[in-house]
């Protein structure tokens, strides 16, 4: 029997499950007629709790500490906020969620445990890494000069600048590189931060989403319906 197609939300964690984040280094804000006019002054888009469909189931630490205190602030004052459209998947067999244990490319190539895992980061309030980096991959796809143009403004003010409630943690260097490309976009104008939010994801939040019981009921709930069918 083969698969229907998912695309409903993916669960959210319980409480008790906060983390700590890692570390960030402060920048100055970003400067330049490139840059000019970018509104600032976005609302953050916090989703309240969803529910499976298919499962029974550094040395400025202060300031990324701060940030998800902030976050957390925000998500609690916007409960009834909807939840956004996660990807369209099917189901995950257990053999592919055992997968994503194997190595966080694995998990990251699979749409359904892209949506896992930007599940869990919801439950950490650093959900906004995993939707910079859906962002710039569909950047990379866009070939119209005018929309591409578009969707790098829309990501540098939701995701880059330093005011913004979903600002993702990046370097001095990265923002400086950011502050260049903004003068002459392209599809590959935040590649640089995609690679370091990548990354951070994969050092800081991939090894505690293992140990979630997010992963872990899914896993255990998808195992023991096979061996039941």
């Amino acid at each position: 029997m083969t698969d229907m197609l998912y695309t409903g939300p993916i669960p959210a964690e319980q409480e008790g499950e906060l983390a700590m984040g890692v570390g960030r280094s402060e920048t100055a804000p970003l400067s330049g007629p490139a840059v000019q006019g970018l509104n600032t002054t976005q609302n953050s888009q916090r989703p309240s709790t969803c529910c499976f469909c298919w499962c029974c189931c550094c040395s400025c630490s202060w300031n990324e500490d701060e940030r998800r205190r902030r976050r957390k602030r925000i998500s609690q004052d916007n409960k009834m906020e909807s939840i956004p459209n996660c990807e369209a998947c099917t189901k995950p067999s257990v053999e592919e969620m055992q997968l994503w244990a194997q190595s966080f490319d694995k998990l990251m190539r699979n749409p359904a445990g892209r949506n896992v895992f930007r599940e869990f980061l919801r439950t950490e309030y650093s959900e906004e890494n995993m939707l910079f980096w859906l962002a710039c991959e569909d950047l990379k796809q866009e070939m119209n000069k005018k929309s591409m143009e578009e969707k790098v403004r829309s990501i540098y003010e939701d995701y880059i600048s330093i005011l913004s409630p979903k600002e993702v943690s990046l370097d001095a260097r990265v923002r400086e590189v950011i502050n260049r490309k903004m003068q002459d976009p392209t599809p590959h104008t935040f590649e640089d931060a995609q690679l370091q939010i990548y990354t951070l994801m994969h050092r800081d939040s991939y090894p505690r989403f293992l140990s979630s019981s997010i992963y872990k009921s899914l896993l255990h709930g998808n195992s023991r319906s096979s061996s039941e069918s």
